[in-house]
């Protein structure tokens, strides 16, 4: 009886040590920036909304929190030049309805964004991540894998493109204040040749721009316009975490 026990209690050790050293995958949130950002969190549809789908973030510090398991996809960015005043909430770039927790609402653009296709446990462990400029630029922002296995590499955007935005393309906030984004060719011009609409709404006919090269000379790494190619989508097995920088 004795041995018996013996044997279910080592069973039973290594079994919480099992699960100890194969923890879930951890998002963290990180503001390098010297402000106080409100992070964004959109799922797709189908997915879960994580952390209420937004919270503020004071300068240098971070928040982590576990992905969902198995499967989630979604979106995370940052509302910059945000206000609370009289009730009434609002931000200069990626505000979600005039609300701190944005309950899965997305975001007013110009936004820098970073995408997400997370899977992980069960026979699948594959975290796809891409930081876009499709929809403009805020903000400096790169995504950062930890412990992964295989080619996981650090993509983004680290240049503060404000500083550079063509005339055309600078969003102000209020309208003659300071440059607070910097939109893509769709969102200024709103063509459906600069937006990938109708008959450009392929890769054949969807091409690259002055406005998308300028984003892709300042940040490389980084999908500038709809059907940019080759593909930035970037996949990590098994990372044990991914962090969302910004001002890197």
């Amino acid at each position: 009886m004795a041995s018996s026990l013996l044997v279910l209690a080592t069973i039973f050790v290594l079994c919480s040590f099992g699960k100890a050293t194969h923890p879930g995958l951890i998002l963290t949130v990180v503001n390098n920036c010297p402000f106080t950002i409100y992070p964004a969190i959109q799922p797709n549809a189908g997915h879960p909304v994580l952390e209420r789908g937004g919270f503020a973030l004071h300068t240098l510090t971070h928040r982590s929190f576990p992905a969902p398991t198995v499967h989630w996809s979604g979106r995370i960015w940052a509302r910059t030049g945000c206000t609370y005043s009289n009730g009434h909430f609002s931000c200069a770039t990626g505000d979600c309805g005039h609300r701190i927790e944005c309950n899965g609402l997305g975001g007013a653009t110009p936004i820098t964004i970073a995408q997400f296709s997370l899977h992980h446990g069960g026979h699948k462990d594959l975290s796809s991540y891409e930081v876009s400029l499709v929809d403009g630029f805020n903000i400096p922002m790169t995504v950062t894998p930890h412990e992964g296995k295989g080619l996981c590499p650090v993509v983004g955007c680290r240049a503060n493109i404000l500083a550079t935005c063509p005339g055309k393309l600078q969003y102000r906030s209020p309208p003659h204040g300071p440059v607070v984004g910097c939109k893509s060719g769709c969102a200024a011009f709103g063509t459906d040749e600069l937006c990938c609409r109708n008959h450009y709404n392929s890769p054949q006919t969807c091409r690259a721009s002055s406005y998308s090269e300028f984003f892709k000379h300042a940040c490389p790494a980084t999908f500038t316009y709809a059907h940019d190619s080759p593909s930035l989508m970037h996949d990590c097995s098994s990372p044990r975490e991914l962090k969302v920088i910004f001002c890197h």
